[in-house]
């Protein structure tokens, strides 16, 4: 994501925390599906002051994107989504390991996908330890 990417008016992260537990982030040696050592889980960061860029620059797609409607909101959403390229990647929440293949879900990401072949992208989704490219 780019850190200079509008924050859609209205739209704040709340009490999400996925950030905080999907991806991997290798400056805390922190696995994905993990909790990060400094998320109060359901309040957020204990070190949101002082928190470092790779999680200061970060917005998921739902705080960016205008046209995503409050079932993207990763909260109600049980995943994450963002852009990296031409390619957009979900992480879905492992305690909702299905919830991708349900609906408005699915068809909006072959949607996303059939878009993103035209750009030389794809969609991804990473589930607990799987990985399904999603056909348009």
């Amino acid at each position: 994501m780019h850190p200079a990417a509008a924050i859609v008016e209205g739209r704040s992260c709340g009490v999400c925390t996925l950030c905080c537990r999907l991806p991997e982030i290798d400056l805390f040696d922190k696995p994905a599906n993990a909790w990060c050592t400094h998320c109060i889980e359901g309040k957020g960061c204990a070190i949101y002051a002082e928190r470092p860029a790779v999680c200061r620059d970060f917005l998921c797609l739902w705080r960016t994107d205008a046209t995503l409607g409050e079932e993207w909101n990763p909260e109600r959403a049980k995943m994450m989504v963002y852009e990296q390229g031409p390619q957009i990647t979900v992480l879905v929440d492992p305690d909702y390991p299905e919830i991708w293949k349900n609906e408005p879900y699915r068809t909006q990401l072959r949607h996303w996908a059939a878009a993103a072949e035209g750009n030389n992208g794809y969609v991804i989704v990473f589930c607990q330890d799987d990985v399904f490219k999603i056909d348009a």
